[in-house]
C-alpha cells in the first residue's frame, strides 16, 4: 500500500500568508501612488477604490502563492 502524500500545513499557511500580505501591501502602494488613501475619513470614491485595490492585491498575491506551491509539488 502506498503512503498518502504528506502536507506540510505550516509551509502552506506561511506561503499563503506571505502572498496575501505582499499582494495587499502592493495594492496599498499602488493606491498611494495614484493618490488614493484607504484611511481617508468617510467613504468617498477614492477611499472605496483604494479598499478594492488592497482586496484585489491580496487575492492576487494569494493566487500567486498557491501557483508557486503547485509548481513545487511537480
Amino acid at each position: 500500500m502506498t503512503d498518502p502524500k504528506k502536507i506540510d500545513f505550516f509551509a502552506v499557511g506561511l506561503s499563503d500568508a506571505i502572498g496575501f500580505l505582499g499582494g495587499s501591501l502592493a495594492g496599498y502602494g499602488i493606491g498611494k501612488l495614484v493618490g488614493m488613501d484607504i484611511f481617508a475619513p468617510g467613504y468617498g470614491t477614492a477611499s472605496i477604490v483604494a479598499i478594492l485595490l488592497v482586496g484585489l492585491g491580496g487575492g492576487l498575491g494569494l493566487q500567486l502563492a498557491r501557483r508557486w506551491q503547485r509548481s513545487r509539488k511537480e
